[in-house]
């Protein structure tokens, strides 16, 4: 394949991705989605971050402390703040803080 090619479809991707999105912005006024539609909409964001993060967080790992992989607890914390605070940023601040810190103590035991 060529880099011309390559390039094109770059961009050709790029425009029915800004056409898909910006779609429903501009019909918005005039597209009158289903309650039952709008409602599960609202979950999209989640079921997203779901698909990106279960794959690495079940997969295997080279960081280890005490035979647990370090991402299990990290994960189990982030669970718990984003439940009690419903805060993303706390949720993401505690669970990377977390996982580095595990993460760094798991290579200083090997």
């Amino acid at each position: 394949m060529s880099t011309t090619l390559v390039w094109i479809l770059f961009i050709l991707m790029g425009l029915i991705t800004v056409a898909l999105r910006g779609s429903f912005i501009v019909l918005q006024d005039r597209l009158s989605l289903p309650p039952l539609i709008r409602r599960a909409l609202t979950y999209v964001p989640q079921a997203v971050l779901a698909a990106i993060v279960a794959p690495a967080l079940f997969s295997s790992s080279d960081v280890t402390l005490i035979g647990f992989d370090v991402r299990l607890p990290a994960a189990a914390l982030a669970l718990v703040v984003a439940t009690r605070t419903k805060n993303v940023l706390a949720t993401l601040g505690v669970g990377m803080g977390v996982l580095w810190i595990l993460t760094a103590v798991a290579q200083r035991v090997s």
